[in-house]
């Protein structure tokens, strides 16, 4: 049976302390204990039947008590498994980032944690470009790096490149100074 105890709220995890080594101490009949994520003020106990129960939350600090109803496990089952959503997210992808301090910001993704649940991009209005690492719930995607195979608006098709192939092209460098045009005397 899942009973549902009422704690003060902030305080679920030193709740859930007290409760546990009181089971230990009395070897009761409590199967597991559990605080589910974004659930505030509750904790979920299973036991054997309500007075092991009673007895593991009795004239405890924070216990406030145990709800009158127990509950069945697929009633709290998408509070406590955890939930995998497809990650979306690609090297090499323009985001904007929706979580502070970068808010709104622009950047391109270099690195994808899929275990960590982490980013790491440069933002694009930094003069440096700084990797900085943000969680994938903070960014979205905006605009994607092409895929092989796919072509943009815009983009030439083969008959096209090879028209464009006969006209000279000109290879610079612009990522390396010039030099020359200023004496290092000046």
């Amino acid at each position: 049976m899942i009973f549902v105890i009422k704690v003060t709220t902030n305080k679920e995890d030193r709740a859930m302390e007290l409760i546990s080594v009181k089971i230990q101490k009395k070897n009761l009949n409590v199967f597991s204990l559990a605080r589910p994520h974004g659930l505030r003020g509750y904790i979920f106990l299973e036991a054997e039947d309500r007075e092991s129960a009673e007895e593991a939350a009795f004239n405890l600090p924070y216990v406030k008590g145990i709800v009158g109803k127990t509950v069945t496990y697929d009633e709290i089952k998408n509070m406590i498994e955890p939930v995998l959503e497809e990650i979306n997210i690609e090297k090499g992808d323009i985001v904007e980032i929706i979580g502070e301090p970068f808010k709104k910001e622009k950047a391109k993704v270099i690195r994808i944690d899929k275990g960590k649940g982490e980013a790491v991009v440069t933002l694009l209005a930094a003069v440096v470009p700084i990797p900085v690492t943000v969680k994938l719930d903070n960014v979205k995607v905006i605009r994607r790096e092409k895929q092989e195979g796919e072509q943009e608006e815009g983009e030439e098709t083969e008959p096209d490149k090879e028209e464009s192939e006969k006209k000279p092209e000109l290879n610079i460098d612009y990522s390396q100074p010039a030099g020359g045009l200023i004496p290092d005397d000046y």
